[in-house]
């Protein structure tokens, strides 16, 4: 079902289940099986999928862990059992006991492809919890595919997602905890930026509600040609769609914007 064409992306939307890791864990894997048996070559879940994205910060101190932590591993195994890779949030610890808000990408084998820190951190609920990721963007290859990550309020600035399309993505994923109220993010900002960085965006969002925030769903897969596969808002669900390269070609034929692109002053370019 997956060639150097054509990519099969699944995108889990579910209610959070707060500090509960191996519930989590136990729900990533049954997903993973699901999503594998139905060609799926990688699997994306929420931001902050395997704890529970509004837990306080003592909570999210406890139970951060380095990128090649327990949970990691846990996943890992997932991963090379099922045969799919793997997106998923979660609380990481790196230097200095700093906590990010970050997403790791694994693939088939379990083994680590990128580990992304939130840089853009959403008010104060961001702030209390976490240090703000600085690292650039990074491009992965993933099953032929030219692959880059983002979290939720990254992609509200077009700025990161240019700049992972002018280092080579083809696609971007993003775990997202995305709330009631910010639907037209969901459903036209994340559209707009797979159109103007002329790349597909998969956003995988949460639903329903936790200590005090509502969801919104409306996870998506978004296309350079305006294409769109739109979940619902308030359901868990799995959805599975294709991406095919031949719809990247046209869109980044047609659409210049990347090319078109001045950054430089007229003194600058004389």
């Amino acid at each position: 079902m997956n060639s150097p064409d054509t990519l099969r992306i699944a995108l889990y939307q579910c209610e959070p289940r707060p500090l509960d890791i191996a519930g989590n864990l136990a729900r990533l894997e049954a997903q993973a099986a699901q999503a594998a048996e139905q060609g799926a070559a990688v699997l994306v879940l929420p931001e902050m999928f395997m704890t529970g994205y509004n837990i306080g910060a003592e909570a999210v101190q406890r139970l951060a862990e380095p990128a090649d932590g327990a949970m990691a591993e846990r996943a890992g195994a997932i991963a090379r059992k099922r045969g799919i890779a793997l997106c998923y949030g979660y609380p990481e610890r790196g230097e200095n006991g700093h906590v990010f808000n970050s997403a790791q990408l694994l693939d088939a084998n379990g083994q680590p492809l990128l580990n992304y820190r939130k840089r853009q951190l959403f008010g104060v609920l961001d702030r209390e919890q976490f240090s703000e990721g600085d690292a650039l963007e990074q491009v992965a290859q993933l099953a032929g595919w030219s692959v880059g990550l983002q979290i939720c309020y990254d992609i509200e600035f077009p700025e990161g997602t240019r700049r992972l399309a002018q280092a080579g993505a083809e696609l971007v994923l993003v775990p997202t905890a995305n709330m009631a109220g910010f639907e037209f993010v969901a459903q036209v900002t994340v559209r707009a930026r797979a159109w103007e960085s002329a790349c597909f965006v998969a956003y995988a969002n949460f639903t329903g509600k936790e200590n005090g925030l509502a969801y919104c769903g409306l996870s998506s897969v978004n296309g350079p040609s305006g294409s769109r596969i739109e979940g619902s808002a308030a359901n868990e669900e799995l959805m599975l769609t294709t991406v095919n390269r031949p719809e990247l070609t046209k869109s980044r034929r047609e659409n210049p914007y990347l090319t078109d692109l001045r950054t430089e002053s007229r003194s600058e370019s004389s």
